[in-house]
């Protein structure tokens, strides 16, 4: 009689899953360090113009954004089909304008107003009258740095 038993064929250790839970709260953590919110809902359909001389935008966080557009297919029933300004999360007036730039500056250090841009985000085809009137609104409320977005045009 051995006192040693001979080597049997074992099987293969199964994965241990003791470390899954840490890997799992790993990706949780980094997931929402890395992720930014949608500041607000596009509800107008924007096609953006094509540019060649654009220089890139400076300090986001100081730039408030107007969209210009028809309103997406959902919104076509309620509001039509003409061009309408969406101001953060709602569509809005130019006569509304001042006072979301008062909101805006309200968010922001007094000493820093001066470095806000509002970026316009037009569709190719609203025509220039509606366009007149927000920025004729904007300098109203001594908003001077106005921007359009654009695409980089390819030659």
């Amino acid at each position: 009689m051995s006192k040693f038993k001979k080597n049997k064929k074992k099987d293969a250790p199964g994965i241990t899953t003791a470390s899954l839970p840490d890997i799992v709260f790993m990706l949780l953590c980094f997931f929402m360090v890395v992720t930014k919110m949608r500041d607000a809902d596009v509800k107008v359909r924007v096609r953006i113009p094509q540019a060649t001389e654009l220089e890139k935008l400076e300090k986001k966080s100081m730039v408030s954004h107007i969209f210009i557009g028809p309103p997406s297919p959902i919104y076509q029933a309620q509001f039509g089909s003409a061009p309408k300004i969406q101001l953060n999360d709602a569509f809005a007036t130019p006569d509304d304008i001042m006072q979301f730039v008062n909101v805006e500056r309200s968010a922001i250090n007094p000493e820093r107003h001066n470095e806000m841009t509002c970026a316009m985000k037009i569709d190719g085809e609203v025509k220039m009258g509606l366009i007149t009137d927000v920025k004729t609104e904007l300098r109203r409320a001594n908003f001077r740095r106005v921007s359009y977005l654009a695409n980089k045009r390819s030659n």
